[in-house]
């Protein structure tokens, strides 16, 4: 079969690579007919976070089941699917929590409570690196989908795969930076990056009651994308100054109920930016999260979405004290939000097809990255098509 992988920075490649196979009862094999490039696949491309050897990426696939284990007996061969992109057991302590991308079995090279990028890590992810259980990804022909009994979730044969592939992941997270806060209507919703991500955010803000949602973004063209698909009204950074001014004027002087940081460590950054953190040996920039923390108003809420893979010694516990901010981050919980966001893309409460800028077949997956990383032909998001 094709598969999309990786063989070092900013070098993927289209390679011809032997079909997956069943290793365990509870496996299921994937005919993959959509599969998506996500931001958080560029901090594998960029290097940022190391994989030494080729590996198939991706993490947000839907397709057709071809083959099951013996253990598997909620799907058959000819069922279409949507995978959530943790791989988790459904039944240790944290999958018990609605915590799946903690899962302490789908990882066991790599696990342990510590927590940290070359440390010990939670569960496992498709097509994210050694360090996150080394399952090869969605962007091929087929996928192996370890765990099928518990993650993958039936399609209505009357939605297109781009009405729901988005809730192997993106939906959900952004999701639930609006779940974590509390979000119970009425709020001021501010959020950092009007990437696929920060989008869907923006729409959950709304289906939650949301009385004002504001989008930050460094392009201009990624803001009317806000603007056209989540009737977001939106802010171009110029300065963190600037940005939480803006934002405070547009809440009384308060800043927002709740922030969300759907950027990450690897945000546009001047030649002073990354001076900066070489001298600190740091790993990027929290640059947007120390906007997040100025923007947000006493008591507030910060959502952290955004990747973040190393430690910075600038972290503002001062403000974070004084201002009595609450904060909750990491690797949405993808299986807990799934059904009932299904269930609004069925009753069309919202869409998430909308955000999608190019399609392209699998073939040409190293243009889509190209355009996506670099942000080419006005490019928000791409869908492959195997």
């Amino acid at each position: 079969m094709k598969a999309l992988r990786i063989h070092g920075m900013k070098d993927v490649r289209v390679d011809n690579v032997d079909d997956p196979e069943i290793q365990d009862s509870r496996d299921a094999i994937i005919r993959v007919t959509s599969t998506a490039i996500c931001g958080s696949d560029l901090h594998i491309y960029n290097g940022s976070i190391p994989q030494p050897r080729p590996m198939t990426l991706g993490h947000e696939f839907m397709g057709i089941v071809e083959e099951v284990g013996k253990g598997v007996s909620n799907l058959k061969r000819g069922d279409r699917v949507v995978v959530p992109f943790p791989i988790a057991c459904g039944h240790c302590l944290f999958c018990n929590h609605d915590l799946p991308g903690h899962c302490e079995n789908s990882n066991p090279e790599h696990y342990g409570p510590e927590g940290g990028l070359m440390t010990e890590k939670g569960g496992a992810l498709f097509g994210y690196t050694d360090l996150y259980g080394g399952y090869d990804g969605g962007q091929a022909e087929y996928a192996r989908v370890p765990y099928a009994d518990y993650g993958p979730r039936k399609v209505p044969d009357n939605l297109t795969d781009e009405q729901v592939l988005f809730l192997t992941d993106i939906f959900p997270t952004g999701y639930s930076g609006i779940d974590w806060a509390g979000v119970k209507g009425g709020e001021v919703i501010a959020i950092f990056g009007a990437g696929p991500v920060g989008i869907m955010a923006a729409k959950s803000a709304w289906l939650r009651g949301a009385s004002r949602v504001i989008i930050v973004d460094t392009q201009q063209y990624r803001l009317d994308k806000a603007r056209q698909t989540a009737n977001a009204e939106t802010i171009l950074w110029e300065s963190n100054k600037q940005v939480v001014e803006e934002i405070r004027g547009l809440s009384k002087g308060y800043g927002a109920d709740v922030c969300v940081e759907a950027v990450g460590f690897e945000p546009d950054r001047s030649l002073l930016d990354r001076a900066k953190s070489v001298i600190n040996v740091e790993k990027g920039s929290d640059k947007v999260l120390l906007a997040c923390m100025s923007a947000v108003r006493r008591g507030g809420f910060v959502s952290v979405l955004g990747v973040y893979s190393s430690p910075f010694d600038n972290f503002p516990i001062h403000q974070f004290f004084d201002k009595g901010i609450i904060m909750q981050g990491g690797q949405a919980p993808a299986h807990k939000h799934i059904d009932k966001l299904l269930q609004h893309v069925a009753n069309g409460d919202v869409r998430l097809d909308d955000i999608i800028s190019h399609r392209l077949p699998l073939s040409e997956a190293v243009h889509g990255y190209d355009i996506f990383r670099n942000k080419k032909d006005n490019c928000t998001k791409v869908v492959l098509k195997p």
